[in-house]
C-alpha cells in the first residue's frame, strides 16, 4: 500500500528574515563592545609587556595577550604550540602599540558621542543660536545626536577591524600561522590612524 501523496509535509520551515534581525543586531552591538573594550586595552597592555619583558620576565606576558583575546574579545582559544621568547613578546608589544594609537581616534570619536551628542544639553548649556539645529536647546540637542550617529558607527566599524588584526597577530604569538599580510596592514592601519589625526589637528582653530 502506497503513501498518499497528501500527506502533510514534516519539513521545518525556514527561519523569518525578521526573526533573526534582533538577534542579527545584538551580535553586532555585542561585537562592537568588545572590540572597544579590546582595543582600549591595546597600549596599557603592551606597555606593562614591554615592562615585564625588560625585567627578565617575558613569557609571563604572554596569558596577559591570550585573556584579552578570548576573554575580552570572545575568540576561540586554540592549544598554544610554542613559548613566545623576548624579541616575539616585544615585537608583539609594539605592533600593540600601533594598533592601540591607530584606534585612540575611534575611541575618541565615541567619547565625542557621548559628550557632544548623547549629553549634548547637559555639557553645553548654551545659548544655542549659533549651533546645529538652534536657537532651542531640544533642536540642537537633536541635531548633534543624529550627526553624531553615523561617525559613532563607523568608528566602531574601525574598532571591529583593529580588532580583528591584532586577535590574528595573538594568535600568531601563540604559534599560529602568521598570514602574510597581516604585518603590512598593520602598519597601513597605524600610517592611516598618524594621517587622520594630523589631519584633525589642521581643522583646530589656531
Amino acid at each position: 500500500m502506497t503513501a498518499s501523496l497528501d500527506a502533510p509535509s514534516h519539513q521545518t520551515p525556514a527561519a523569518s528574515p525578521r526573526r533573526t534581525q534582533p538577534g542579527r543586531i545584538r551580535r553586532s552591538g555585542r561585537a562592537a563592545g568588545r572590540s572597544l573594550l579590546y582595543c582600549a586595552a591595546l597600549i596599557p597592555l603592551a606597555i606593562g609587556a614591554v615592562i615585564v619583558a625588560l625585567a627578565g620576565q617575558p613569557r609571563a606576558a604572554a596569558p596577559w595577550w591570550r585573556w584579552l583575546r578570548t576573554r575580552v574579545l570572545g575568540a576561540p582559544s586554540p592549544q598554544a604550540t610554542r613559548r613566545p621568547g623576548f624579541f616575539a613578546l616585544v615585537g608583539h608589544a609594539l605592533l600593540s602599540v600601533l594598533l592601540g594609537t591607530a584606534a585612540l581616534m575611534p575611541l575618541g570619536i565615541e567619547v565625542l558621542l557621548l559628550l557632544r551628542g548623547v549629553f549634548y544639553g547637559l555639557v553645553d548649556r548654551g545659548p544655542y543660536n549659533n549651533s546645529w539645529g538652534g536657537p532651542t536647546r531640544a533642536g540642537a540637542w537633536s541635531a548633534h545626536f543624529l550627526v553624531g550617529v553615523p561617525l559613532a558607527v563607523a568608528g566602531l566599524l574601525a574598532l571591529i577591524g583593529i580588532a580583528a588584526v591584532h586577535q590574528r597577530l595573538t594568535l600568531a604569538l601563540d604559534g599560529g600561522r602568521r598570514a602574510p599580510w597581516l604585518v603590512p596592514v598593520t602598519l597601513v592601519i597605524s600610517l592611516a590612524g598618524a594621517l587622520f589625526f594630523v589631519a584633525w589637528l589642521h581643522q583646530l582653530p589656531s
